[in-house]
């Protein structure tokens, strides 16, 4: 029985030691918070779309246990250490490496001969094999590739889709030497069915920024393309309906309100940060940026002209965001466009409150700490009619439309969730 430690038991990290757990293999989930490891001990989960009946399943066969102690992965003598913490950027759009660093000084005092150590964190190409390597090799005294083996496997966790699993999706791995790359997929074939070897740690970890700046520069080409025909009254989503029928050549994304989530706003902007250190630029992925950071604006403006419209101004009237997850039927608001619109919605003089399912309480956000403690409000048509706009940010399925139709006069839609209701004219505007 394979012995692995997860490090990170957050949205990445927690459904890979799941997945391990229920191929057979014991699991040690590292976390430095005390309450998530707490919780999961108890088998519950703080994951929407992860069950607590897996991990109270994994937690009672025991085949996953939970810990903050490091020291673990060595008494307990692990086969392999997985590493899926955050990687944000600074203030400055610069990557923030800490917390990978951090996690291999913690770890590498009890690295022992033989172990396999993994990063799955995106991030930039020569993470893996320049800095944690030397962190690794310094704190432990044993080199990489020789004393220990040292692999990138850049995760591919699509939240909220129940067709994505962790065992099912092929795996791209890149070893610091083959024998390295060996290593790390004797681990993963333990646990997923499809390998997906690459040269290097590097290729891999450029194999991750390509797969989101894909969905970046392609995003950003609908939410420009949302604007223009918009101006020319032709709606980009009948547009998209028809151009997927198209059976090659194309393949379909959507505009929004903006870009959230820890991976398609951050990630692109690694290799823009690493590419200036080789006298290249990223024109593609910063004019991609340029066009998402924007989009909250135009929702501001369009609910502006659909609130004149009626005779109203937006200072003074009471605007509710429908929905704070950063995507649809997920409870993860990181990066969500949802606060920069509520923030924008603000400055302009709208009384802002939000409704969201899944996110009852705001928590403490680095970048928009102000909105923490705010509570969602109640889903019911006194609440609902109170408002003099509804803006829809997130399209939640569990979400009532119909109900919303009925309740709300004025509703700014971002998503096409209005869509095949029936609406009164001028009723919805699409932002």
């Amino acid at each position: 029985m394979k012995k692995i430690a997860v490090i990170g038991l957050g949205y990445v990290g927690l459904p890979l030691g799941l997945n391990f757990a229920r191929a057979g293999a014991k699991v040690i989930g590292l976390d430095i918070d005390p309450e998530k490891v707490k919780a999961l001990n108890a088998g519950q989960s703080y994951i929407k779309h992860i069950s607590e009946g897996d991990v109270a399943e994994a937690v009672a066969d025991g085949r996953f246990m939970a810990s903050n102690d490091f020291s673990l992965v060595k008494s307990e003598a692990v086969d392999a250490v997985i590493i899926c913490v955050p990687t944000p950027l600074t203030k400055q759009r610069e990557p923030d490496i800490s917390f990978i660093l951090d996690t291999g000084r913690e770890v590498s005092p009890y690295l022992q001969r033989g172990m396999v150590v993994i990063l799955e964190s995106t991030t930039f190409p020569g993470t893996t094999d320049e800095y944690l390597r030397l962190v690794l090799e310094k704190e432990s005294g044993l080199v990489a590739g020789k004393d220990f083996y040292l692999a990138f496997s850049p995760e591919r966790e699509d939240p909220g889709n129940p067709g994505s699993r962790v065992s099912e999706v092929p795996k791209v791995i890149g070893g610091l030497t083959p024998e390295c790359l060996k290593k790390a997929m004797e681990i993963y074939g333990v646990a997923v069915k499809n390998l997906v070897p690459v040269s290097s740690c590097r290729t891999a970890e450029a194999v991750k920024l390509l797969e989101n700046i894909f969905r970046s520069v392609n995003i950003a080409l609908v939410n420009e393309l949302k604007t223009v025909y918009a101006a020319m009254d032709i709606d980009i989503w009948e547009v998209i309906e028809a151009a997927k029928t198209k059976p090659f050549g194309f393949m379909p994304f959507y505009p929004g309100p903006g870009l959230g989530g820890h991976c398609i706003p951050i990630d692109p902007f690694y290799l823009t940060w690493k590419a200036r250190e080789y006298g290249q630029t990223t024109r593609f992925i910063e004019l991609a940026g340029e066009v998402n950071t924007r989009m909250p604006e135009y929702v501001l403006e369009r609910t502006i002209e659909a609130l004149n419209l009626q005779g109203k101004a937006l200072k003074g009237s009471k605007v509710l965001v429908v929905g704070l997850a950063y995507k649809a039927d997920v409870d993860d608001e990181r990066e969500s466009p949802s606060y920069h619109l509520m923030d924008l919605l603000a400055k302009y003089g709208a009384e802002v409150s939000y409704y969201d399912p899944y996110i009852p309480v705001i928590k403490v956000t680095r970048e928009h700490p102000h909105w923490a403690g705010t509570k969602s409000v109640e889903w019911d048509e006194e609440t609902v009619r109170g408002f003099d706009a509804c803006v829809i940010a997130t399209a939640h399925k569990v979400i009532n439309w119909e109900e919303l139709a009925k309740w709300c006069g004025l509703i700014i839609d971002t998503r096409n969730a209005m869509a095949g209701v029936k609406t009164a004219p001028n009723q919805v505007w699409k932002a």
